[in-house]
This record gives structure tokens, sequence and C-alpha cells, in this order.
């Protein structure tokens, strides 16, 4: 399989830096209160989108979509922000892990913490509880732009998450967003580096033009 450049080079970066290169071209791609259940956990890939509604009547499937989802892909369960219902257990953190499945972002709940903790699966959510949704809710469609954390999330978007959260990048902007928040990460890498070597960070901010960086600049 062809390595995707763009995937490798966010994997590099952290949430932090992508979220303020995302401000500097105007982009909405924070996910709010979208958080990993482990401070641990890392993600980085693109995105298979899920959208769930309220169960009908008869109620309709939760969904065998794990079986369609490729190695590498971070899987995006959309469930409006519920926080009564889960849409993610145990087995599908199993299955995910044997795929190689990238993590799971759910703006909801999921359940069953401890196996994937166990396991090192990252999952990113509002929050976890034990009640299932089966029978509460139920799959609307798949592969479609979804919104989660008020982000929208398109398939194929790219997906960075750590332990301060998850953050979205358009596809159609990504190579803008990455060379931007590489430059912000040389710029406070060497911030850092001046500091150590007995520069006051008033200067050294100065002379590495970091305020200049969060500049806000048209996409």
């Amino acid at each position: 399989m062809k390595e995707d450049t763009n995937v490798a080079r966010a994997s590099r970066l952290d949430t932090a830096t992508l979220s303020d290169a995302l401000d500097r071209h105007g982009l909405a791609g924070q996910c709010y209160k979208i958080k990993p259940r482990s401070a641990s956990f890392r993600m980085t890939g693109r995105a298979w989108t899920l959208q769930y509604g309220p169960a009908g009547n008869p109620p309709g499937t939760v969904g065998d979509f794990i079986d369609d989802i490729e190695p590498g892909t971070v899987v995006v369960l959309a469930n409006n922000g519920r926080d009564d219902v889960t849409v993610w257990g145990d087995i599908l953190t199993e299955v995910a892990h044997h795929k190689g499945i990238a993590g799971t972002v759910i703006d909801g709940i999921n359940r069953d913490v401890a196996l994937a903790l166990e396991l090192g699966y990252p999952i990113y959510s509002r929050d976890n509880w034990m009640r299932t949704g089966k029978d509460r809710v139920q799959v609307e469609a798949t592969q479609i732009p979804v919104s989660v954390g008020n982000v929208r999330i398109a398939p194929g978007d790219l997906l960075r998450g750590d332990a301060d959260g998850v953050v979205a990048i358009p596809r159609e902007f990504e190579d803008k967003v990455l060379d931007s928040a590489e430059q912000i990460q040389r710029a406070e890498d060497a911030i850092r580096q001046s500091v150590r070597s007995g520069m006051s960070l008033r200067e050294a901010r100065e002379k590495h033009r970091y305020h200049q960086l969060q500049t806000r600049e048209t996409t």
C-alpha cells in the first residue's frame, strides 16, 4: 500500500500545533469536547463516517460497518452528541484493533473502556457509560459529511488525535494547514532552544517571529 504522505506528516505534529494552524487559515477543525479515553492514546488517519439517528419502529440496525473499513482508517460515528446510549463497545474495539484501524471518534459515548485500555486502541468520545444503543439508535447513512463536536467531517478528511483531543483537517486544505503547522513547530522548537541557551522568552519570540505565525491568513 502506498504511504499517505500527509497522514505521516500529521502524525509528527500535536493537536495544539495543528489547532493553531487551522486558526491561521480560518478553519474550524477542533472537535469540541471530544476527548481520549486515555491520555496515552494517539491516532492519525483518514475519516470513514457514519451517521446515527433515533431508532424507528421497528428499529433499524446499529450496523456491521466495521467489516467495510480499511486498516489505517479512523472510524467517525456521529450520534448527535447523545450521552444516554452508547454506539461502540468491546466487540467493535476488538475487531477494529485486529484489523489495524487507526482509532474511533464518537460524537456521543462508548462503553467497555477497559478493553480499549488493555489493547491500546484509541477511542475519542464525549464520555463513557454502559447503556446500549441497540433499539435506541440506528444507522441512517455511511460515508457522508457529519458533524462531530461542532466540526464538519467529510469522508477522507485528515484526523489527528492526542491527549488534548481531536482535530479534523478538510482534505482540500490539508497541504496549507500542514505547511503552517510545520512552520509553527519549527519556530516553537527554535524558541525553546534559544531560551535554554539563556535568551529571554520575549527575545526568543521576537527573534523567531512567533507572533507573526499566529496572524490569520486567507485560505
